[in-house]
């Protein structure tokens, strides 16, 4: 905060060519065809900076999704000359890498706070995370995660309320057979 840094100097050879292969697999398609990004659109923006609802025409597309995205760098073929070696104080902590996204419901604000103590996660503070996992688990269409998002209705905040009500009827559309 408050520190003066100098600019990066624009890229002098264009090393991606023809290849759109981010642009392809972006599944908002937040990347342009001019290689810029509409930040609105990308779901790292969504499920992190965004501090309001998700737009319901962009929820489907946030797929699994409940804390940034990575797709376009997965994708890149630059990437694999990349060094792979992670430092400690970046590498994902063990208990929070992969959880059990109904059961993410049911944190009271208290444990949301002792569980992501220090945690990239906090930037998007405990409404927008659960706000997420009820997109994320509407997404997935299981309706096993019906009796955790129907208790989450009764949550303090009226966002994750709102983004729970369309996972329920998400998945409820979902298992309905024309």
């Amino acid at each position: 905060l408050g520190i003066e840094l100098p600019p990066d100097f624009p890229f002098e050879t264009d090393h991606c060519g023809t290849c759109t292969r981010c642009i392809n697999a972006c599944p908002t398609q937040a990347i342009l065809s001019n290689r810029t990004l509409d930040s609105n659109l990308c779901i790292s923006y969504l499920t992190i900076e965004n501090k309001e609802e998700i737009p319901n025409v962009m929820r489907e597309k946030l797929g699994k999704w409940v804390f940034g995205c990575d797709i376009c760098q997965a994708v890149c073929p630059w990437n694999r000359f990349s060094i792979q070696d992670i430092a400690p104080d970046f590498a994902p902590r063990e208990n929070l890498a992969q959880p059990e996204l109904a059961n993410e419901l049911s944190l009271t604000p208290q444990e949301f706070n002792k569980k992501f103590k220090n945690s990239p996660v906090k930037r998007a503070k405990r409404r927008g995370y659960l706000r997420n996992i009820a997109v994320a688990l509407g997404n997935s269409g299981d309706t096993r995660v019906t009796p955790a998002l129907e208790n989450a209705l009764n949550d303090i905040e009226p966002l994750v309320c709102e983004h729970v009500a369309w996972a329920l009827g998400r998945i409820k559309s979902k298992g309905k057979k024309c």
